[in-house]
């Protein structure tokens, strides 16, 4: 059986699966990611896609890139959230978003309906 997927994962994706796993404390503060490259070839992507992924992940402040180390989960500053709460907030944030969003089709298909509704009634001459 095939471990890799059918469909290419995108950065956006990558950084996500990643992002899970800070949430879930497979990575800490102080962890290294695995190296983009290898990563790359594991996921079956370009290793721009992954270097791309670590990017967002240090843009949302839970990774830090370290010139000729690697990537590593942000040891956070006294005071400052821990990469695995922002990291949980992120998803449940995301999977938030994602309810509004199918909300928000559902609301408009709804308001389509009605439109129609009142269009064909506008239409129609008075009794």
């Amino acid at each position: 059986m095939d471990s890799q997927p059918k469909r290419k994962l995108n950065a956006r994706e990558i950084a996500a699966r990643v992002r899970v796993e800070i949430a879930a404390g497979t990575f800490g503060p102080g962890d290294r990611l695995p190296g983009a490259r290898a990563y790359a070839q594991k996921l079956g992507v370009a290793l721009m896609t992954v270097q791309n992924a670590y990017t967002q992940l240090q843009e949302e402040g839970l990774v830090e890139g370290r010139t000729g180390s690697g990537t590593y989960v942000r040891d956070p500053a006294p005071g400052e959230q821990a990469p695995r709460e922002t990291a949980q907030r992120f998803t449940e944030l995301q999977a938030e978003v994602a309810r509004v969003s199918t909300e928000l089709a559902s609301l408009v298909e709804r308001m389509n309906q009605l439109e129609a509704v009142v269009g064909l009634t506008e239409g129609e001459p008075d009794a």
